[in-house]
């Protein structure tokens, strides 16, 4: 669903700093495996949104010692997450509604 990955990427960045591949693999993880968020996808949505002012980027070293880009939530990241997720809920209400009155 539109806008669902910027929810996913943010939700899990509340947390906490991460870098890419960490974030897609908590995105794996806590999904039980179901969802899979392609690098191809992920580093745009996350350029995307260090434009809109969500994130900020920090270069670091990763747990397996190699260069990555740490990204966190900015206060206006967290406003539009509480946003997101609003709205998101609000779908799958809707999308519930449909479902069991069609």
């Amino acid at each position: 669903m539109p806008g669902t990955l910027y929810l996913l990427v943010m939700r899990t960045l509340a947390a906490g700093p991460l870098h890419g591949y960490a974030i897609a693999k908590r995105i794996k993880e806590s999904s039980g495996e179901f969802l899979t968020v392609e690098e191809g996808s992920l580093y745009p949505a996350l350029n995307r949104m260090l434009v809109k002012g969500w994130l900020t980027a920090e270069w670091g070293l990763s747990e397996s010692n190699r260069k990555a880009r740490f990204y966190e939530l900015t206060s206006a990241g967290r406003k539009r997450l509480k946003l997101e997720n609003q709205d998101f809920r609000r779908m799958v209400r809707a999308i519930e509604l449909v479902l069991d009155n069609a």
